[in-house]
């Protein structure tokens, strides 16, 4: 059996709002069959941190755990990461930036409002105290006339959200009703880089921009337990969720260590029509084809030099090639496939573990 020292504190889905020192690191000793690769260390131990290297005589107390380690993609990834996605509608974002403005918009008035009768004592008067002061009567009850401004102003991003969702429950349908086929790649992989030779797509179809990206998959929730010494019902550690319902989990969350609303509605179907966001993610700048198909280009992967492909249950370090298609009525659709990419030789270091929301309309996927 092959040892090897396997350390992460992987950043929760709301991970702004969690000091990462005060977040145990897990560490484990794995035990596999497959040879683990070459030593890497992402982050910093103040902070959120993905390390794998060699055993050495200072883990000896470490906890013990088996597990498959492997170069191919594991089949949670194939299902969640892989074919059509749909980009979620810009209302979705709108609405999330407007939620703060309009909460402090609500309560700014009720204060204001609050203190309206000791204002008017002291003799002091404005158009805006006048309109918090004033009420209209409906009925037999009288309504301030400063909630017929700031109420709608409230509710409005429900309504962005609720008109967003229907327009993107529609663009799923019909994406499962009318499948687009994929397109046909010819790929050449280099040393942080890949080379595109041949691409044929749909008619349909306009090709518009590429990358590469390379993330750290959320740690399975079954090896976390374990190597934390503790069983399904127990208290979790910080950062960790409670598990759902199993008819309520999506694809996504199944193997999740905290649940949140990753994606927006989506429809149900046997794979998702949204592509989650990794809250851990480097990506490689953009490639704009403008249709320029023909002809061979090369997509860089990130500046920093990161590990090849390589999974495991706690640490999974997954690389993708995305390309940026338009339909003929205008719609933006991604495709998404895995990549496997050879492991350097070498030690890697990179000081800063690249996190992001795990919320689609704000992640950048």
């Amino acid at each position: 059996m092959e040892k090897s020292v396997q350390r992460i504190r992987y950043p929760p889905f709301e991970y702004s709002d969690m000091i990462p020192s005060q977040i145990p690191i897990i560490e484990v000793i794995l035990e596999s069959q497959n040879k683990p690769p070459p030593a890497f260390k992402i982050g910093m131990e103040n902070n959120w941190i993905v390390e794998w290297r060699k055993v050495t005589e200072d883990d000896k107390n470490l906890p013990i755990i088996s597990g498959e380690v492997s170069k191919e993609t594991f089949p949670f990834l194939m299902r969640t990461r892989n074919g059509w996605y749909i980009d979620p509608d810009p209302l979705h974002y709108r609405a999330r930036k407007m939620i703060t403005p309009a909460v402090i918009l609500i309560i700014t008035s009720l204060f204001l409002r609050a203190i309206t009768p000791v204002i008017d004592k002291i003799s002091f008067s404005s158009p805006i105290l006048d309109i918090l002061s004033n009420s209209v009567r409906i009925g037999q009850l009288d309504y301030p006339i400063f909630l017929f401004i700031v109420f709608p102003i409230l509710i409005s991003p429900m309504f962005f959200r609720m008109t967003a969702n229907m327009k993107d429950i529609r663009r799923q349908n019909m994406l499962i009703k009318n499948p687009i086929d994929p397109p046909v790649i010819s790929i050449i992989k280099k040393n942080n880089k890949i080379i595109i030779s041949k691409m044929k797509i749909s008619k349909e179809l306009k090709v518009s921009r590429a990358r590469i990206q390379v993330g750290i998959a959320v740690p399975e929730r079954r090896m976390i337990l374990e190597s934390q010494g503790k069983k399904e019902g127990e208290q979790t550690i910080p950062g960790m969720s409670t598990p759902l319902p199993e008819r309520r989990i999506t694809t996504g969350e199944e193997l999740g260590t905290g649940v949140g609303e990753s994606t927006p509605m989506t429809v149900a179907h046997r794979r998702l029509m949204m592509l989650e966001p990794m809250r851990v993610l480097d990506p490689g700048q953009w490639k704009y084809l403008e249709n320029n198909i023909k002809n061979e280009f090369e997509l860089l992967g990130p500046e920093k030099l990161w590990p090849g492909s390589i999974y495991s249950g706690l640490i999974a370090v997954h690389w993708e090639l995305i390309i940026e298609f338009v339909t003929n009525e205008g719609t933006k659709m991604k495709w998404v496939r895995p990549l496997k990419m050879e492991n350097y030789h070498h030690k890697i270091e990179i000081k800063e573990l690249p996190v992001r929301s795990g919320r689609l309309e704000l992640s950048d996927y």
